[in-house]
């Protein structure tokens, strides 16, 4: 039996409405978490503010008694929210996080809106690297994420580590634009970034 325009109408309404709450929820449990709780990894946090949000938003979607929602459509509506979770915490605290894009940015504007061009390799060395923590916070995110162990001042790969690092290198190799755009002129140098590193290092460990 088809709907009439005014039961699809109230019902698109108040999927917008319940998904705005969902939103709502989210924002507060990741306001509360990022301010007042620990917090190992970013990612991964914002991952588990949307879970919670999500068992809310489903108790709430059961208390309400959106009776003129059928399953599939309740389904539906949580599938949208898990994706509006997903989406949001690698897209926003997660890029804000990790962007060397916006730290360029807010380094322009701590600086008064100009930095010369040839400063950049000194901003980002001398300045870049210790502001952000950035070696640290890596190895931290690296080793929550079971790709490497930390043993007596050495950084070793896990097997789960080298998994990915292999599909990180074929995929880099073989997928990668071969003619990206670098600054003003057209280059394959991220397909192979080891390309002209030196042979010999003096820092591996056993």
């Amino acid at each position: 039996m088809r709907e009439s325009a005014e039961t699809t109408r109230t019902k698109i309404l108040r999927s917008i409405a319940a998904t705005a709450m969902f939103v709502v929820l989210m924002l507060a449990v990741n306001f509360a978490h990022m301010r007042w709780f620990d917090v190992n990894v970013v990612f991964y946090a914002s991952l588990l503010d949307a879970a919670i949000a999500l068992v809310l938003a489903i108790a709430l979607l059961v208390l309400a008694r959106f009776r003129e929602f059928n399953p599939f459509e309740k389904l539906q509506l949580i599938v949208v929210w898990v994706l509006v979770g997903y989406a949001y915490a690698i897209s926003v605290p997660t890029v804000i996080d990790r962007s060397l894009s916006f730290y360029i940015l807010e380094k322009l504007e701590q600086r008064g809106g100009g930095i010369r061009k040839d400063a950049f390799d000194r901003v980002f060395t001398d300045e870049y690297m210790k502001e952000h923590h950035l070696v640290d916070i890596r190895l931290t995110e690296q080793e929550q994420s079971g790709t490497v162990v930390i043993r007596d001042g050495c950084v070793k790969l896990t097997p789960k580590g080298e998994m990915l690092a292999g599909f990180s290198r074929f995929y880099r190799t073989h997928l990668l634009p071969k003619k990206r755009l670098i600054l003003d002129s057209y280059t394959d140098a991220l397909t192979d970034p080891f390309r002209n590193s030196s042979a010999r290092a003096d820092y591996t460990c056993e």
